[in-house]
């Protein structure tokens, strides 16, 4: 198991195992004194590395160095495990289309990320007094311009500062879109200039 210390030669407790030795061949199973025995002769560690086998498997290697590798491989397989946060973009009643446009991008980018998105209607003073019909409009339309494939995780719902709704992605969708329209399927992130 991840991060758990492997018993190597004496500390390993199982009368027979099935033995992998220093090139990778298959020793087949044998006791515990044999399996000693040849990792002395390789001048090796006889290391446990599958110890709720039946009967459990050790390999016969240098520890600190399959300890190295195994340390290795831990830190690239977390790298991968993306952690998904929900992410929070925030208009208002009086937002510009453009900045929509930039707000609905930075939404793209994380929902492609593979994170959720919490889009908030954020409403002060006399704002909070409006149509509601027409404050969910609002927040609708700015979902409605995200140029990513989604799915609504949580409806427009009020909410304590005013109307938000949360979206997640959606790959079915997204592959609908990037056949559709190739050229806007993609979040851009990079601006290219071509007069620098």
């Amino acid at each position: 198991m991840a991060g758990e210390r492997l018993l190597i030669n004496n500390e390993i407790r199982a009368r027979e195992l099935r033995v992998i030795g220093a090139q990778g061949e298959n020793l087949g199973v044998i006791s515990l004194q044999e399996a000693l025995a040849a990792a002395k002769a390789a001048e090796l560690d006889l290391i446990e590395i599958s110890p709720s086998a039946v009967p459990p498997v050790a390999k016969i290697a240098d520890y600190g160095k399959f300890e190295y590798e195994r340390s290795k491989k831990e830190k690239v397989a977390k790298a991968k495990v993306k952690i998904s946060e929900t992410k929070e973009v925030q208009i208002k009643v009086g937002t510009g289309d453009n900045d929509m446009m930039l707000k609905a991008k930075k939404a793209a980018e994380w929902l492609a990320e593979g994170h959720r998105v919490r889009a908030e209607l954020f409403l002060k003073g006399r704002y909070k007094g409006m149509d509601e019909k027409f404050l969910k409009e609002r927040l609708e339309k700015f979902l409605v311009r995200i140029p990513y494939g989604y799915k609504v995780a949580e409806p427009v719902a009020k909410s304590p500062k005013g109307f938000a709704a949360v979206v997640e992605r959606d790959l079915a969708a997204q592959q609908k879109r990037e056949k559709e329209s190739p050229a806007q399927a993609k979040p851009k992130t990079e601006h290219h200039d071509e007069n620098q």
